[in-house]
């Protein structure tokens, strides 16, 4: 039976479907934008990827104190313009002639950093909104969303870019963006935001309160290190990927698209498997059985080749791959949210999303000069290797947490 969560949470999901639909609509987008409007080299567009990760980290750092001490649908709002207006100064900077590959990168980080602030400030109003009994529910619905949008965003987003050009779905990312505040607005009840003394002064150790959260908790901390380096090994493949697939053995887009749209649909079945295999076999043992084959199974991909055999290569990995990641993600995201002080939960978040957005682009970077030096399919064999031994990382004990109830208004104003 499907069990119903309230009416918040239905506008708080909506707001996250309709901007990931938006995001990966326009996946790709600037890429292309800096190639065929701006016709810049191939550095300067692997600089607007990596710079945009690490320069949207490295602004976002001092904000998580921010976060913690405001009301999380205001922050969310607030994020959710704030990328409205940089996406769309894209289009309008495109049809008076002015737009410039600095517009692109400002661009990129103004949106990635409120895009962090925006995942912190969610997942502290989820905790509150949602008992804690409900969340592997919750974040089952959030991971299948997520799955089904990469499925089908690009190849629409493809589809837009042929007809109308890369620019139009920037404009239309635009759009999710604004649409999202709106649901967000809709919800109604409390908000949640950290109490604190006005006469206090933020302190230079304030910035630190999410690490220090992650690293005090031990289930938390071997997560975190789990979750930074196979994240970031996987998330360094894909421009590699596309290198290898494009570039040495020649798809076609349409090919290509498939090899990756078609996977994604796995991670709409492993998450809505998720809560199911836990209640059976229980949260740690899925939780490590599911990664410890997401650490194998990309290994496959040092088997890809030319021409059909490739194509099925590419698509049996990934598809085995997303679906165990559609198992993972929730419980491991579930795990997070409990573990969390309430009180801190943003900067814990922030924590998160800023140290993988590093991690990715380090690697993103580190894996770059291995295919340099070897090949892409040499790089991408590496990254396959160093894999396997990430799951020792992960918590060795079945992890005992109490899941906090979800705070009435009541409670609010006794607090």
């Amino acid at each position: 039976m499907r069990v119903r969560l309230e009416r918040g949470f239905g506008w708080l999901w909506s707001a996250y479907a309709v901007s990931t639909y938006g995001t990966w609509i326009a996946f790709g987008a600037f890429p292309l934008i800096a190639v065929r409007v701006l016709h810049s080299p191939a550095f300067a567009v692997s600089l607007l990827e990596a710079a945009g990760l690490a320069v949207a980290a490295a602004v976002a750092f001092p904000l998580a104190p921010w976060i913690e001490r405001r009301a999380k649908r205001s922050v969310m709002v607030g994020m959710d313009l704030i990328r409205f207006l940089a996406m769309a100064s894209v289009p309008v900077a495109y049809l008076l002639g002015l737009l410039s590959y600095s517009q692109l990168l400002v661009v990129s980080v103004i949106s990635g950093t409120a895009s962090i602030v925006f995942t912190a400030a969610s997942g502290a109003y989820l905790k509150h909104l949602v008992r804690g009994d409900l969340l592997l529910i919750a974040n089952g619905r959030f991971e299948g969303t997520s799955w089904v949008a990469t499925a089908a965003g690009p190849p629409l987003g493809g589809m837009l870019i042929g007809v109308l050009g890369p620019v139009f779905t920037v404009a239309a990312d635009a759009l999710s963006y604004l649409l999202s505040a709106l649901a967000v607005l809709r919800i109604r009840g409390d908000d949640v935001a950290a109490r604190r003394d006005p006469a206090t002064r933020l302190r230079a150790a304030d910035f630190l309160t999410g690490w220090r959260c992650i690293f005090h908790d031990r289930v938390l901390r071997r997560l975190f290190l789990n979750q930074m380096a196979v994240n970031g090994l996987i998330m360094a493949t894909g421009p590699l990927m596309a290198v290898l697939l494009l570039g040495q053995y020649h798809f076609r887009a349409w090919q290509y698209g498939l090899t990756f749209g078609i996977p994604a649909l796995g991670g709409f079945i492993g998450a809505h498997l998720s809560a199911r295999l836990v209640t059976s076999y229980g949260r740690h043992r899925v939780m490590t059985v599911t990664g410890w084959l997401r650490s194998i199974i990309p290994l496959g991909l040092a088997f890809t080749r030319p021409g059909i055999p490739g194509i099925l290569t590419v698509i049996l990995v990934e598809g085995l791959l997303i679906v165990c990641m559609g198992i993972f993600n929730p419980i491991s995201a579930t795990e997070r949210l409990q573990r969390a002080p309430a009180d801190h939960a943003a900067q814990v978040l922030s924590a998160w999303s800023i140290s993988s957005k590093l991690a990715q682009a380090t690697l993103m970077v580190a894996r770059g000069v291995i295919a340099t030096l070897t090949s892409p399919l040499g790089a991408i064999s590496v990254s396959g290797a160093l894999l396997l031994p990430t799951p020792l990382l992960l918590p060795r004990q079945a992890p005992s947490i109490n899941p906090e109830p979800t705070a009435s208004p009541a409670d609010a104003a006794a607090a």
